[in-house]
């Protein structure tokens, strides 16, 4: 295959063996773990845990990627199409709330084709870094009920320094619009989130406007009522000791200035972490485990 499937657009090619773009994967899938994973959101998770598909490569490659054994190094395992569809339905007949697809998109074409030979009943999350492709995006429509996209940057520099991706907000802004003409409002059973979308922000270390600057956007641009996971538990890995300023964990005073404007500003619908959660302990073993 020639690739565009994100942003990068690479226009490289990928078999079944080899990739040769940005993200450097096969065009068969790479996993390097698949099991109940508790420790997303609440209304994701559920009752029964989520079933956390981590899928090895990444369109970003954040320079503090806290899962940057898979991002960085491409751990994992090259596994067939088939597999895939087998491992969703092994994750839906052990309990699982939800498909949790963690960096799906680079996979697109794959878990399409999986998702044809077999999708379960619970709910499907594409759960990625927000550097989306409109046009991939709309070829979920119908399959994927939940969006759980990151929104990392604002300005430009920023997302230039640590990711080296000038454009990131420019797409991820439009991405997450995509996201959220699909689904529209978001629907809940039993505490689960059902449909919807559901939008990550990890707040960085002296990246304080950065952070209001996204959540001003959210507010004004998908609504009051948008569901937004707040997240403090950056914790500084692979090369975050580059950069001085983010070669350290959040100060409580900074999280607490980014909640602060999260309620002034009216939004409505947030999830806060625990400062524990700036831990190496909740970092899943990419161990081919379930693969």
């Amino acid at each position: 295959m020639i690739c565009n499937l994100c942003p990068r657009n690479c226009g490289a090619e990928r078999n079944e063996n080899n990739g040769f773009g940005f993200c450097k994967m096969p065009s068969q899938p790479v996993l390097a773990r698949a099991s109940k994973h508790i420790w997303e959101e609440p209304c994701i998770a559920g009752e029964g845990g989520a079933g956390a598909v981590f899928f090895s490569g990444c369109t970003l490659k954040c320079c503090f990627c806290q899962n940057f054994e898979i991002s960085h190094f491409n751990k994992g395992k090259k596994i067939s199409v088939q597999r895939l569809a087998e491992i969703f339905r092994e994750l839906e007949g052990e309990g699982c709330s939800s498909i949790d697809l963690v960096n799906p998109t680079h996979f697109s074409d794959s878990i399409i084709s999986a998702f044809e030979i077999y999708k379960p009943s619970i709910p499907i999350v594409y759960n990625s870094s927000g550097y989306d492709s409109v046009s991939t995006l709309k070829r979920f429509e119908g399959i994927v009920d939940v969006y759980l996209p990151d929104i990392k940057y604002f300005d430009t520099a920023v997302s230039s320094k640590y990711a080296a991706c000038p454009d990131y907000f420019e797409k991820a802004s439009a991405a997450l619009l995509e996201m959220k003409r699909q689904t529209g409002e978001c629907e809940f059973e039993n505490g689960l989130m059902t449909k919807g979308l559901l939008v990550r922000h990890l707040v960085l270390p002296s990246n304080i406007n950065d952070s209001k600057k996204i959540l001003w956007w959210i507010k004004n641009n998908l609504g009051e009522n948008t569901f937004v996971s707040l997240m403090s538990q950056y914790t500084p890995f692979a090369d975050a000791k580059k950069h001085k300023e983010i070669n350290r964990r959040l100060f409580t005073a900074e999280y607490d200035k980014v909640v602060d404007y999260f309620f002034e500003i009216g939004l409505k619908n947030g999830f806060m972490q625990e400062k524990t959660s700036a831990s190496a302990d909740f970092i899943p073993k990419f161990d081919n485990f379930g693969v």
